[in-house]
This record gives C-alpha cells, structure tokens and sequence, in this order.
C-alpha cells in the first residue's frame, strides 16, 4: 500500500533496515525525480508535472527535509486545487502534515475534507484518515469516527483489486481505536459499542466528522466549500 502506515495494525515490516531505506538511495531517487521535471516540455500536463513536484516532496520527507517539503507542497495545493486535481491536491496537504509545521493540521483538515468530498483514491483518503486517528487522544469520539469514516470510504469506492486489503485495514483501525476508545476486545461489546457511537450510520457519523474539521482548522478555510461541492461528478 502506497499511503497507509500499515506496520502499526499489521507489522508489515520484517526488521528496521528492511523499513528505512538508505539515505543515498533517496537522495538518488530525488535527483531522478529532479531530472525528469528539468527534462519536461514546456507543454507537458499540468498534472505530470504536479505528480513529480509532489513525488519529490515525499521523497524530501523521507530525508526530514521538513521545512523544504512544507515549502514546495502549499504552492502545489493551490495549483492542484485550481486545475481540479483532487488527488494532487489530497496529496499536498498530506506532505503539508507530516512537514510539522505551524498549519500542519489545519492541512489535514483540507486534505480530509478533499478526500472525503471527492471520489480519489480511497486509500489516500483513509491515509489521511488515519493520521487524525495519530492525532486525536484515546478517549475522544474524534478517532472513532474518523475510523467509522475511513470503514465507509472503502466499501463505498474501493475497486475490486484492492478492496479486501482496505477493508481487512479500516476494520483492524477501528478495532483498534475500539481498544484505546473503551477497552473494547470482545466482538459482542465491539457491536454494541459501534451501535452506541452511531459509527454504523453514515447520516450521523459524517456530519460529526464535518464538525472535527471545523475544529481542527479554526473556521480559517482555505477555499471555499460550497463551491468545490458544486464541482462534484453527478
């Protein structure tokens, strides 16, 4: 999985050299990535050469060049975001949170928001699902419905080719965040608990995760919402 931290539910990784890739092998990828933007026609696609500027920030995450990701991504949100790309769009706001900086969350809100909104990816959408999940204290209702959200995402969008990976992922977070919520290990409490917290019920569980978001970034929107809804495929 490309944007899914999945070693913390499923422990993917055999040993931390196998996690880590060496510091010159990301190096080196950044200067091929650097090449092909420098090789680009004048006239490429927009989003070819919104997918390397962003290829290229995960790749300056990778080497904790923070302040350099953070820099590059905001200008790419607000192309992706003016030529539609969603996707992109998503993708910046994600390198935007794992840069901590000072709007590292109110871009996880918009990258939420996007994500959620607009029919991208799914696993790009609970990626960054999941990084409130990180974000929000045990005991909150905030990461159980953020997990109920990312379960639904999923079953909702997910294709053929990946959706019994995603689906075994968003259930094994929300038991998960069932456990650190209330204890929560035996599947007939689990049940109750999902019914107790309306998480079986998108009409409730959606408008509650509207209101995470309005917290998270303090009504200082970026864009304007009812005019990206407006914008949604039929």
């Amino acid at each position: 999985m490309k944007y899914l931290q999945t070693e913390t539910i499923m422990g993917d990784n055999d040993s931390a050299e196998d996690a880590v890739p060496s510091t010159q092998k990301i190096e080196l990828r950044l200067a091929e990535l650097q090449q092909q933007l420098a090789e680009l026609p004048g006239d490429a696609p927009l989003e070819q050469r919104l997918q390397l500027e962003l290829d290229s920030g995960y790749t300056l995450l990778e080497l904790n060049r923070f302040d350099e990701a953070s820099a590059l991504a905001r200008p790419l949100f607000e192309q992706a975001l003016q030529a539609n790309q969603w996707q992109q769009a998503v993708e910046a706001c994600d390198i935007l949170f794992q840069s901590e900086q000072t709007d590292s969350i109110p871009a996880l809100a918009h990258g939420i928001w996007l994500g959620v909104t607009f029919p991208i990816d799914p696993e790009l959408t609970v990626a960054m699902l999941q990084h409130l999940i990180d974000e929000t204290p045990d005991r909150s209702d905030g990461a159980a419905v953020a997990a109920a959200v990312a379960n639904y995402i999923v079953d909702l969008r997910a294709d053929e080719q990946s959706r019994e990976n995603l689906l075994f992922f968003t259930n094994q977070l929300l038991g998960q965040v069932a456990r650190r919520h209330s204890q929560v290990e035996e599947q007939e409490i689990f049940d109750f608990w999902v019914q107790q917290l309306e998480l079986d019920q998108p009409d409730k569980f959606l408008p509650r995760l509207a209101k995470v978001l309005d917290v998270l970034v303090q009504g200082k929107w970026w864009f304007d919402r009812d005019a990206l809804r407006a914008l949604i495929p039929d």
